[in-house]
């Protein structure tokens, strides 16, 4: 985790309210998922184009952005933006194993960043910006270490990396305001940071 300052926002004990049906497919963004469902939570920068790469891909069941990682419940958007929630901006990504497998889920993830920035994807600086993957259980997390090497395997290969990625369990999701989700549906001419290093992922 990010370390978060000593002056963290407090937070809230409400969640963020919003419609909860994402706007493309019209599917819950809250659960309880349909049975076979898995879920997998990651950070690539900017949430906003992060979202779009996932929502496109098919056995995909639903992605909802938000905040994870860091110590402040029900952040704001605001809040997080200061780098003092310890929170990454994430995407939840709720998908059918049996059409799309966390293997090729990583592959997208690894392929559409760099993940060897640290605390910024590009033009985008602070910690809420970090590379970061967190998973639900430790098959996930197992998985998502065997991507990694995998990965930093080939980055080094082209004398790129080491990878910076956090890999750790998920504590908590937290939903983002409702202008942020499916932003990039909303406002299709929007900013997108998401710019891969140009190196294949040799997994999924």
């Amino acid at each position: 985790m990010s370390a978060p300052t000593a002056d963290a926002p407090v937070g809230r004990d409400a969640p963020m309210e919003i419609t909860a049906v994402h706007t493309v497919n019209g599917q819950r963004m809250t659960p309880p998922w349909p049975e076979g469902m898995q879920e997998i939570v990651l950070g690539l920068g900017c949430f906003w184009g992060a979202e779009r790469l996932f929502w496109q891909l098919p056995g995909v069941h639903v992605t909802a952005v938000g905040y994870a990682g860091g110590v402040t419940p029900n952040p704001t958007y605001k809040e997080t933006c200061t780098g003092r929630t310890g929170h990454a901006e994430v995407v939840r990504v709720v998908f059918d194993p049996a059409v799309i497998e966390l293997d090729s889920l990583l592959r997208h993830f690894w392929e559409a960043h760099d993940p060897t920035q640290g605390n910024r994807q590009g033009n985008d600086i602070g910690p809420q910006y970090r590379s970061i993957i967190l998973t639900v259980d430790d098959e996930q997390r197992a998985t998502a270490e065997r991507s990694r090497d995998a990965y930093g395997k080939a980055l080094e290969a082209q004398g790129k990396g080491p990878i910076t990625t956090e890999i750790m369990p998920l504590e908590a999701f937290y939903y983002a305001e409702e202008y942020h989700q499916q932003y990039l549906d909303k406002n299709p001419g929007g900013y997108c940071g998401l710019k891969g290093t140009g190196v294949s992922c040799p997994i999924g």
